[in-house]
């Protein structure tokens, strides 16, 4: 993929450890993840700890981010619902979704907020070129889009498309948590409960439902190797 330069090079500077990669076994509780991000971005952020992406999946569940709408919210008492300090509206997490919490210190990288969410939205890309899905950012919705032309165009002629990866971050200090999610294979069903991102025109898809044999293993290697491209080596 053809990089602008904005996105491009997110390495640490010269001398810094390799992030950390760790992935999650089972259904993490949603309130343990976000107190855990808080106490390793503020290590990070001290010199206490190195940089890691943590990978996780969660019960069903859904967050409001800063921009979350309540009439977005559609059945309240469908599954818990957590208030959250990332960017943007509502969102779904539940299981066969891959979460990856990114903790990266921005000083040692680029103290620049826009090129550092395009670079998560390339590594979202990259992720999907290489199981040849092509994802798309669009200028006016956050997250990945896949085309999806066997479905009729909207009214205004625009193509169909589903949206296959969300991107919420917060950065407290220059160091990021949260992070974005991938569909892999998750009840796509659950997403009726909300009007996910505030968009209403178009749907959302996932891996599996796009006919790929995917496991979660299989998308986390695939994860890691678009990482490491954008911002340099991990460690286990």
């Amino acid at each position: 993929m053809q990089r602008s330069e904005i996105e491009s090079g997110f390495f640490a500077t010269e001398g810094s450890p390799p992030v950390r990669w760790k992935v999650a076994g089972g259904l993490t509780d949603y309130e343990a993840a976000v107190v855990f991000m808080e106490e390793r971005a503020a290590a990070i952020r001290d010199g206490d700890a190195d940089e890691l992406v943590w990978l996780v999946e969660h019960p069903p569940l859904y967050t409001a981010g800063t921009s979350a709408q309540p009439s977005d919210l559609l059945t309240p008492d469908r599954f818990p619902v957590f208030s959250t300090g990332r960017g943007g509206e509502y969102t779904y997490h539940g299981p066969g979704q891959r979460v990856a919490y990114v903790m990266l210190d921005l000083k040692r990288r680029r103290c620049d907020v826009r090129a550092f969410v395009s670079s998560l939205e390339a590594w979202v890309i990259d992720t999907l070129a290489s199981m040849n899905i092509k994802g798309e950012r669009r200028e006016d919705r956050v997250g990945v889009w896949v085309v999806r032309p066997e479905r009729p165009a909207l009214p205004d002629g625009t193509p169909a498309e589903d949206k296959i990866a969300a991107i919420g971050i917060r950065l407290r200090r220059w160091v990021s948590f949260h992070g974005i999610a991938i569909n892999v294979e998750p009840d796509l069903e659950h997403f009726s409960g909300i009007v996910p991102c505030g968009v209403t025109a178009h749907g959302v898809t996932s891996l599996v439902d796009l006919g790929l044999p995917v496991t979660m293993e299989d998308a986390d290697l695939a994860l890691r190797a678009s990482f490491e491209d954008i911002f340099g080596p991990t460690a286990r």
